[in-house]
C-alpha cells in the first residue's frame, strides 16, 4: 500500500514540477514578447553590421533595418514622451517666459543602449530649442529614428571632387564646398532616414522645435584612432567666398551650396550621460 501512495505521490511531484517549468517557460516567453523589438533591432544589427560593412550594407539589410526601426515607439525603449509647456497666457516676462528659460538650459540626454566595435544603439532625448550642431559621420551609415516630438535637420554632403578655398585676411581658414542634402522638419510619427558615407546628408544639424528623442544606429561607431572623429562645423553663404575667390556654382542654385569651416567643439553643445531604462538586451 505505501509504495502505490508512493509512486502515486511521485508522479504528483513530477507533475508539479513539469506545471513550474511550463509557468517559468511561459513567463520567459512573456517577458521576451515584451522585449522582442528591442531586441530584434540587436539582432538584425549584429546581423548587418557584424563585421562592419565594407564600405556599406546591402540595401535589402537597410531596408529591412530601417522597417523594424519605424515600428518602435518610445515606450519600447523605457521612454515617456514629453510634453510641451502650455505657453499661453503669461505674458512675455510672466511664468511662461521663466519656464522657457530653464526648459533651455536643460541638457540633451545621451541614452547608450548598446554598443560594441562594429555598431552603437543610442538614444538622444532633445529639450524644446536645443540644438547639436553641425557635424559630420566619416565612413559610417546612421540610421534616424524620430521616437516623439518633431525636429528641423539640415544636413550636407561633400563636393567631389573637394573643393577647397583660404579666407582671407589675418584669422584665414579654409573652408570647402558642400551641397545641401536636407532641410525639413522631421515629426513623429515619421519614416526612419538613413545617412552615407558620401551621400544622403552626412553632416547635419538637429534643432528641437518640440521636446523630442531620436533613436540613431551608427555603423560603425566613432573611433577616433580609426580615423572617425567627431568633427564640428559652421556653414557660411556661397556668396561668402565664392565672390571674392571666383569659384562657380555647381550643378545647381547658389542657395544649394554652403562653404563649410572646421570649428572647435561648440562651448554651447551641453549634454549629459543618462541612464537607458528600457528592455535588457541578451547580447
Amino acid at each position: 500500500m505505501f509504495s502505490k501512495f508512493q509512486k502515486a505521490s511521485d508522479k504528483v511531484t513530477i507533475f508539479l514540477q513539469i506545471k513550474d517549468c511550463c509557468s517559468m517557460f511561459l513567463r520567459h516567453l512573456s517577458m521576451t514578447k515584451k522585449t522582442s523589438k528591442v531586441q530584434a533591432l540587436y539582432d538584425l544589427c549584429s546581423k548587418t553590421f557584424t563585421p562592419s560593412p565594407t564600405p556599406l550594407p546591402p540595401s535589402q539589410a537597410v531596408h529591412r533595418l530601417s522597417s523594424l526601426l519605424d515600428t518602435i515607439g518610445p515606450a519600447d525603449l523605457g521612454l515617456k514622451e514629453e510634453q510641451s509647456d502650455d505657453d499661453r497666457g503669461h505674458g512675455i516676462f510672466g511664468l511662461s517666459q521663466l519656464n522657457r528659460v530653464a526648459r533651455w538650459a536643460q541638457p540633451i540626454t545621451y541614452l547608450d543602449i548598446y554598443e560594441c566595435n562594429d555598431f552603437t544603439m543610442c538614444v538622444f532625448c532633445f529639450p524644446t530649442s536645443a540644438v547639436i550642431p553641425l557635424h559630420d559621420h566619416p565612413g559610417m551609415t546612421v540610421f534616424s529614428k524620430v521616437l516623439y516630438g518633431s525636429l528641423h535637420v539640415k544636413a550636407y554632403d561633400w563636393v567631389e571632387p573637394a573643393q577647397i578655398q583660404e579666407s582671407k585676411g589675418p584669422s584665414s581658414f579654409p573652408v570647402r564646398l558642400a551641397k545641401l542634402a536636407v532641410d525639413k522638419v522631421l515629426a513623429a510619427p515619421c519614416e526612419t532616414t538613413v545617412l552615407y558615407p558620401m551621400s544622403g546628408g552626412n553632416l547635419h544639424c538637429f534643432t528641437a522645435l518640440t521636446p523630442c528623442a531620436v533613436l540613431d544606429i551608427l555603423s560603425p561607431p566613432y573611433r577616433e584612432a580609426a580615423g572617425r572623429k567627431c568633427s564640428y562645423y559652421h556653414d557660411y553663404p556661397y556668396s561668402t567666398f565664392s565672390a571674392r575667390n571666383g569659384a562657380g556654382i555647381i550643378n545647381g542654385k547658389e542657395e544649394d551650396y554652403a562653404w563649410l569651416a572646421e570649428i572647435e567643439t561648440p562651448d554651447d553643445l551641453y549634454m549629459r550621460q543618462g541612464k537607458y531604462a528600457g528592455p535588457a538586451i541578451q547580447a
